[in-house]
Order: structure tokens, then sequence, then C-alpha cells
């Protein structure tokens, strides 16, 4: 799945002589969290809702309600724009766990999407989860089964062939290694609410079943 798949298109946009006035009325009316900034139709930053929390003045602040407003006003996007700031950016052609790992290792909730240089969408972190829902087909009617298999050619494929002697589709598989155990726990995520038979047939082929879990999706 690429970040082209998932990222938000309609993207909207400030300029940097906006106002961070301007910058809280379009967060507020679109209800989002972030901005890209533009310098023309060059991309040069995003701005959060954090951010202009940081810059506005205090709640707390003496001055009166004109007083703050005229302040709001009169600040410029590019005033509160570090001037060093690092653009991170994602191509629409990349994968999503690209996406992912760039936004986790610079602790980021969404990224400007580019493509040619241009500004082509906005992929943030619930984008990435609801991706991630899907990959891992939980949305669907399942039942969930943990194994723990050897690492060995060929055990996965026989857990899949177990699966498909039945009839039945595999939604998703994942594996990953317990240090505890010393063993990969494969997750199978088969569609069907009955798997009490192809549960037996695991067991009966020697392998452990760490748990069963049955689940209607959303």
């Amino acid at each position: 799945m690429k970040v082209k798949d998932r990222m938000s298109t309609n993207v909207v946009t400030i300029q940097l002589d906006g106002s961070l006035a301007e910058a809280f009325r379009i967060m507020k009316e679109r209800k989002i969290r972030r901005l890209p900034v533009m310098d023309g139709t060059k991309l040069v930053g995003i701005v959060t809702l954090s951010d202009l929390n940081r810059a506005a003045p205090s709640p707390a602040t003496s001055l009166s309600v004109h007083e703050i407003n005229y302040l709001l006003a009169k600040t410029k996007i590019e005033d509160i724009l570090p001037k060093k700031q690092k653009l991170l950016t994602v191509s629409s052609e990349s994968y999503i766990e690209e996406a992912a790992r760039i936004m986790r290792q610079n602790t980021v909730g969404g990224l400007p999407v580019v493509y040619g240089g241009e500004l082509v969408g906005i992929i943030t972190e619930t984008d990435i989860f609801d991706a991630l829902l899907d990959i891992l087909g939980v949305n669907k009617p399942h039942c969930r089964i943990d194994v723990y298999i050897v690492d060995r050619p060929g055990a996965l494929a026989d857990l899949i062939g177990i699966i498909s002697s039945k009839g039945l589709s595999l939604l998703n598989t994942v594996a990953y290694y317990d240090k505890n155990k010393d063993m990969y726990k494969t997750i199978l995520r088969v569609e069907t609410l009955d798997c009490q038979p192809i549960v037996e047939e695991i067991k009966n082929k020697g392998y452990e079943i760490d748990s069963v879990i049955v689940s209607p999706g959303k």
C-alpha cells in the first residue's frame, strides 16, 4: 500500500505572510490540526495547532480581547516558522511504512506529501492507523489464531495449506520473534467465525497454539 492510496488530496495550506488569526480560523473551520506553509507555490514548512497556541498570547494575559485579536492578526506565519526547520516530507509513491517510519523517528503526527517537487497531499497518523487496520484485516469478521513455529523452511506454508484445505481465505498473516519462547509467533487471520476445525488440525500437526480470538469485525 502506497502513501497515495491513503493521503488526503484536498490539502488546505497557508501562505508565509498569512496571519495566526487566519491559521486559527482555517483549522477551526476545517477541523484540522496542521497546515502546510507555502511561499507562493513552493512548500516551505508546516505549522500545527500546537505551534499556533505557543505563539499566541497566554489566556492569563492582561490584554483585552481587542488587543489579542490585533496581535493574532499582526503576527505572520513566517514570524513563528523556525528558520532552520528541517522540512519533512514523503513521496506519494513511497510505501505507507516509510511514512510511519519518518513520523515515528521525528515524533510528528503528519507529513506533507510531494510528487515531482509539488505538494500533492498530506498524510496523518490517523491515516496510518486506518491503513494498518485494513492491512491486518481486523475490520472484517475473522478468526485470529496465534501459533508458535520454529524457524524452518516450509512451516508457514504448512499452516497456510491447512487453511486452504478447508476452503477458507487467509486475510492476513504476521510473524515476529518471541525472545521468551525463542520461537516465532505467527498470527493468522482467517475469514471465518468457525475456526475450530482449523485449530484442531494445527494442533494435530504438532504446532503450539497460544490463543484463538473470534472477531465479528467493525
